[in-house]
C-alpha cells in the first residue's frame, strides 16, 4: 500500500462545514532514478473521484520511467476555492520537497480527466510565484505547472461545459463573474505551461469544443500544444485498454512527454 502524504500539517484551508476533517492528500507512485514528476487528477465531476483515472494512471507512467503522485482533492460538499487550493499546494508541496523525491522542481507536469481537468487547466492559468516571506516553506514555491495534460477536459463553465461539475464547484447560483473566471479557455496567460491534449468528437458529456476552445486559446498566445482528436469514444475512457483506436493516446502523450524532456 503507497503511503499517503497529506498536504498540510493541520486542517485545509476552505472546508466545507462539517467536513473540516477531510484531508486532501498525495499518493505516490515513486519511479526510482526519475527526476521528472506528474500530478495526476482523476474526473468525477467534482463530485467525486474516479479510481480508474488515478492508480493505473499512475502505473504507466512508472512502466514509462516517469514518478507519478495520483492527487486526492477534495469535492462536493467541498467547492471553490479548495480543490484549486488543493491542486496548488500540491506543486507548491512537491517543488519544497523535490529533493527528497529525487525530482527536478522545473520538471512537475499536471495531468487530469474530465473535471480532474478542469482542475488542471485551472492550475495551468491561474499560478503564482509563491511568498518568497511565508514561515511555511511549501507556500514559498511557484503553484505554475510545468506541463499540462488534459483528458477529455471540462474547459468551461459556460453553455458548452458541464453543468454538474459548474453546480458543484461553484454553486447553483454561479455569477457571471465566477463562471468566466473558472473558463480557463478565458484566462490563458502569455506565460501558460505547454499542453497535451485529447477527446473524442462524439463525446456526449463534455463536447468537445472544450478541448477545442482551450487549444485555440493556447494557439492565440503562441504556446505550443499537441492535440488529438478521436471519432468516437463515450467519456470517461481513462486508459481506454479496451478501445483499439484511442488507447493509443497514452502512448502519444508519453512520446510528447519524452519530447519535453520528462
Amino acid at each position: 500500500m503507497n503511503s499517503i502524504i497529506p498536504l498540510w500539517e493541520q486542517a485545509a484551508p476552505h472546508a466545507a462545514a462539517g467536513h473540516e476533517d477531510e484531508m486532501p492528500h498525495l499518493i505516490p507512485f515513486i519511479q526510482p532514478g526519475s527526476e521528472s514528476a506528474v500530478i495526476v487528477c482523476p474526473g468525477g465531476g467534482y463530485g467525486h473521484l474516479a479510481d480508474h483515472e488515478g492508480a493505473p494512471v499512475a502505473a504507466l507512467l512508472n512502466r514509462a520511467g516517469i514518478s507519478a503522485f495520483v492527487l486526492k482533492y477534495r469535492v462536493a460538499p467541498h467547492s471553490h476555492p479548495a480543490p484549486q487550493a488543493d491542486g496548488q499546494r500540491a506543486i507548491r508541496y512537491l517543488r519544497a520537497h523535490a529533493e527528497h523525491f529525487g525530482i527536478n522542481p522545473s520538471k512537475i507536469a499536471v495531468l487530469g480527466f474530465s473535471a480532474g481537468g478542469h482542475l488542471t487547466a485551472t492550475l495551468g492559468t491561474q499560478y503564482d510565484g509563491g511568498q518568497p516571506g511565508h514561515e511555511d516553506r511549501i507556500e514559498r514555491e511557484s503553484s505554475r505547472p510545468d506541463r499540462v495534460i488534459l483528458c477529455y477536459p471540462v474547459i468551461t463553465m459556460e453553455s458548452y461545459g458541464h453543468a454538474g461539475s459548474r453546480i458543484n464547484l461553484l454553486g447553483e447560483d454561479a455569477t457571471e463573474e465566477q463562471i468566466q473566471a473558472f473558463s480557463a479557455e478565458r484566462q490563458v496567460r502569455a506565460d501558460a505551461p505547454e499542453a497535451f491534449i485529447w477527446h473524442t468528437s462524439d463525446d456526449q458529456a463534455v463536447p468537445v469544443e472544450n478541448s477545442l476552445r482551450y487549444a485555440l486559446a493556447l494557439g492565440a498566445h503562441g504556446i505550443p500544444y499537441d492535440l488529438h482528436i478521436f471519432e468516437k469514444g463515450p467519456h470517461g475512457l481513462g486508459l481506454a485498454e479496451h478501445d483499439d483506436t484511442v488507447r493509443v493516446w497514452s502512448d502519444l502523450c508519453l512520446t510528447w512527454l519524452k519530447n519535453q524532456g520528462w
